[in-house]
């Protein structure tokens, strides 16, 4: 260490007289020291403040530049010494020195720069200020198609700078997009697809760049799919795998890039990964398993992605996702039920599903998860049995097929996941379903459930859908039996809520429903109505003006329901809902204004 202090005071009176020789061998001494121990090396660099006498010596006449950028970069690999480096001035001349043509100054300098700027704020705000990052991007432009070795070098070293540059920060990301990098990049990875240093640092800065939602449309331009996918096949080892998903996943959630990516034949090598994986007890097998059907589910949510993989049922992918299902492993069990869930975005492919019998695959699936079972994967399966259950010809064959039973299986659960999907499910299978909805409408055990869950404040999904839930069994079944049993169970004050959602359609099939149980059983819901205020709600519902014209009508009807009840009669009586309704004679839409007649003249009447 005294030769470095001597070595650095010589430097000093050196590079004040600009004596050359004695300048090179200081700096031959400081990177010696450097490579013998950086930190301890670099501490005494700052203490002794050699930092600020660098810019001069930073000179493009200078023989010395690429030894000092040498040294520069050497120290910036101390994250203490990043900022000093800013503050000695050092990234002015550094940049001035990009526009050298010297192989070895442009290493030096690239390696500078990109120490600097590792993360760095004050780095990279002084590269952006100096106008680096074009003229590196320039120069990977310029060298791109060359493949001889130092080149090759030369451009791993400036992809490391840009990528140490823009990480994790999203203004100077979309600076290089606006450069055109990417599709610079892309052509990179094609040309040197051999050089393993280079394709790795291509994948890194992609990794970065395409978290940018500005940055998909730019990729969709280029052959990337294509790149990534020929990459991919030609990779042995388990990183370098990771590597290209950690590309693949964010690029993928891009509709064009599913399509250009299952084009390029992704899809296959996803199979042949879970192939091999399947079985593996290596945790590399069990992430690269996770990772590849992860992915092809991915893949399925694109329309056009998933129909061309689907090949009307009859598509050998498919039949393979098919095969997870009843798999043993918890993972491809999920991404088969995922798969089908996405499948089954159209009423022509839920329509074949049901008919080649994917239900019967799903419902053992489901059996198999009932006790102590995986939340994931129950909540896949649902999603796929409801997905499949939205076209009406599906809903009786899956009734049939025993798909209610099952699901009620799922009613203990403490899941709220689970509890939103097991709602939808069923509110699916009985949608017109008259003879189904007055059996799952009069099930006791169903009934209480979804009145307690209509309380569960604190998941909004869960109490929205038992609510709709609760009102589409008296809908579709229109039945007096499941009219006492919900009022029974205490769900009557809960429909009478849902009227005042701030979703329009929830408030309809409440009102509905509530009309339903008026006609059917008033006498048994009176106490309900009256204890809920269902009087009051309808009159702020009539005199809203923000309330659609469907809204409007279905309170006028329910007004002249219940006024069959004496208590109920008086309320309305006393709110004045005459003049409310009068003034809707006069409504644009003609079904309210001949309501509002009809319902005037039976308030009158009954006055």
């Amino acid at each position: 260490m005294d030769n470095l202090s001597e070595a650095l005071e010589k430097l000093k009176l050196a590079s004040a007289d600009s004596s050359t020789d004695s300048v090179e061998s200081c700096v031959d001494c400081l990177l010696k020291a450097l490579a013998n121990n950086n930190t301890e090396a670099s501490m005494k660099i700052q203490e002794m403040g050699v930092l600020p006498l660098l810019p001069s010596l930073l000179t493009p006449q200078s023989s010395c530049s690429p030894k000092v950028a040498n040294i520069i970069a050497e120290v910036a690999k101390n994250e203490f010494m990043r900022t000093p480096c800013v503050d000695a001035g050092l990234i002015p001349p550094l940049v001035q020195l990009l526009s050298s043509a010297d192989q070895e100054v442009l290493l030096q300098t690239g390696r500078a720069l990109g120490n600097i700027c590792y993360d760095s704020h004050e780095g990279r705000s002084a590269v952006d200020r100096a106008g680096g990052a074009l003229l590196v991007v320039d120069h990977i432009k310029s060298l791109s198609q060359n493949t001889e070795p130092d080149r090759e070098k030369l451009l791993t070293v400036f992809v490391g700078m840009l990528m140490n540059y823009s990480n994790e920060n999203d203004s100077l990301q979309a600076q290089l997009i606006n450069m055109g990098v990417i599709p610079t990049l892309v052509k990179l990875l094609g040309v040197h697809s051999d050089n393993t240093a280079l394709t790795e640092m291509c994948l890194i800065a992609f990794g970065n760049l395409a978290e940018l939602e500005s940055s998909k449309e730019q990729f969709a331009s280029t052959n990337i799919a294509e790149e990534l996918v020929r990459l991919f096949q030609t990779q042995t080892e388990h990183e370098r795998k990771e590597m290209i998903f950690e590309v693949l996943a964010p690029l993928a959630e891009n509709d064009v890039i599913k399509l250009q990516l299952v084009d390029a034949g992704l899809v296959e090598c996803l199979l042949q990964v879970v192939a091999q994986t399947v079985d593996g007890e290596r945790e590399e097998d069990i992430a690269q398993l996770k990772t590849s059907s992860d992915l092809m589910v991915l893949l399925l949510l694109g329309d056009e992605s998933m129909q061309k993989l689907f090949e009307g049922g009859k598509g050998s992918v498919f039949q393979r996702v098919l095969s997870w299902i009843p798999s043993n492993n918890h993972q491809l069990q999920l991404a088969g039920a995922l798969a089908i869930a996405n499948f089954a975005r159209n009423d022509g492919n839920c329509i074949h599903m049901v008919d080649t019998g994917i239900v019967q695959k799903l419902l053992e699936l489901l059996d198999r998860h009932v006790e102590e079972g995986n939340v994931t994967v129950q909540h896949a399966a649902l999603s796929a049995l409801r997905n499949l259950a939205i076209p009406v010809v599906n809903k009786s064959k899956m009734l049939s097929a025993g798909v209610a039973d099952v699901v009620l299986k799922f009613l203990p659960s403490e899941m709220p996941p689970v509890q939103f999907k097991l709602l939808g499910t069923l509110r699916m299978l009985i949608d017109t379903q008259a003879e189904a909805a007055e059996q799952l409408g009069t099930n006791v055990k169903l009934a209480e459930r979804l009145v307690e869950w209509c309380e569960a404040k604190d998941h909004a999904g869960v109490m929205g859908e038992s609510n709709r839930l609760l009102s589409a069994l008296i809908r579709h079944s229109k039945s007096k039996e499941v009219v006492r049993t919900v009022i029974q169970c205490g769900g009557v004050k809960h429909l009478v809520t849902m009227a005042t959602s701030e979703h329009m359609i929830m408030q309809n099939e409440a009102l509905v429903a509530l009309g339903l149980i008026a006609a059917l059983d008033l006498v048994a819901a009176e106490k309900d109505f009256v204890g809920s205020s269902l009087v009051s709600v309808l009159h702020k519902l009539l005199s809203d003006e923000r309330s659609a014209p469907e809204i409007k009508y279905n309170s006028m009807i329910l007004i002249c329901a219940v006024m069959g009840s004496e208590p109920l009669h008086k309320e309305v009586q006393s709110l004045a809902f005459i003049d409310v309704v009068s003034k809707l004679r006069a409504h644009e839409n003609k079904t309210v204004s001949h309501q509002a007649s009809l319902t005037e003249q039976r308030l009158t009447a009954q006055s």
